[in-house]
């Protein structure tokens, strides 16, 4: 997947905030409730917020695929926002963590803010293109504006990819270092529990926290797999764990995952499921399924967020097929 077939050239629209703790449901319930919403006169009254702040949970909703522009809008900009499935899903009356309960649904709120059709270009190089584990601000803004050059788009200014670079480490990074920013908004970020990036040794310095991540649950991962292939061009029902770890716009890339973290994510849920097979090889393990893995992927949240009871396991369900 090429950068400009998962994202949208759009650059430091956050207004220069990082997502917030409550700015994901926020986005979903005053949409909900009233479509035009974030461009009436009174916004900012309404939601509670200043009125960079209004525009800046408008952007993360989008972002985040919990809201888009009305159908009768083709502008993605368009002051008409509706919600969409998926926030429906997540945040509606009888939605899946109305309250963002489960650490859950911050992997998978990181993930929809990397999936096709990504509104953070940066972000999406930094997790996808940019391979070394630690690392400093100024490398990372570099190593972003050189995959850029080769992008078939119009280069940004050098400022707002270095807002874009600055809004992903305070959102990530716990003790992210920096003396313009308060105490509020270096501990009032929701993603920064995933732990993806620390500090490293340098005073300036980060590092991804690459391998297991004891928070992420299993059907998360089972979750973005299938996302993945329904979007991402795969052809067939099959594919590889290689493919899913190594390959750009793939969980392993954006959960910092290695094959045997991708694989022993899967083993658990495949056992619950009637749609999916792993079959482990001498050669290439791989992972495929019978059916629509939209719906597939739809079904395993269900039973997650125990909207629906998990299936009993029995001889004819699907199995971990093992060959030489």
């Amino acid at each position: 997947m090429r950068l400009t077939d998962a994202a949208e050239p759009t650059f430091a629209r956050h207004e220069t905030f990082h997502p917030h703790y409550g700015w994901f449901r926020k986005a979903y319930s005053v949409v909900a409730e009233d479509s035009g919403v974030f461009t009436a006169a009174d916004a900012p009254v309404r939601i509670g917020v200043g009125k960079n702040m209004v525009r800046a949970i408008r952007f993360w909703g989008h972002a985040a695929k919990l809201i888009e522009a009305a159908p009768n809008h083709p502008r993605r900009r368009s002051s008409s926002m509706v919600t969409t499935d998926f926030g429906k899903r997540m945040f509606g009356d009888t939605g899946w963590d109305q309250y963002m309960e489960d650490p859950g649904t911050l992997w998978l709120l990181h993930w929809k803010l990397l999936s096709r059709r990504c509104d953070l270009p940066v972000w999406w190089l930094t997790f996808n293109e940019f391979h070394a584990v630690e690392f400093t601000e100024d490398q990372l803004e570099d190593a972003v504006v050189l995959q850029l050059e080769g992008a078939a788009w119009r280069i940004p200014h050098r400022s707002s990819i270095r807002k874009d670079v600055s809004a992903l480490l305070r959102t990530y990074t716990t003790d992210y270092n920096s003396r313009r920013i308060g105490v509020d908004d270096r501990l009032n970020c929701p993603l920064r529990e995933l732990n993806l990036i620390g500090r490293s040794g340098p005073v300036d310095g980060y590092r991804f926290n690459v391998g297991p991540k004891p928070t992420l649950p299993s059907e998360i991962v089972t979750y973005a797999v299938l996302d993945y292939v329904a979007h991402a061009g795969v052809s067939g029902n099959t594919i590889t764990i290689g493919r899913l770890a190594h390959d750009r716009g793939t969980p392993g890339k954006v959960f910092k995952l290695s094959e045997s973290d991708i694989l022993d994510s899967l083993r658990h849920v495949v056992d619950d499921s009637k749609k999916l097979t792993l079959t482990i090889t001498t050669g290439a393990t791989q992972i495929s399924w019978d059916g629509d893995p939209d719906e597939i992927a739809t079904k395993i949240l269900n039973r997650y967020y125990h909207e629906e009871p998990p299936p009993e396991r029995t001889q004819t369900g699907i199995r971990t097929v093992t060959s030489r």
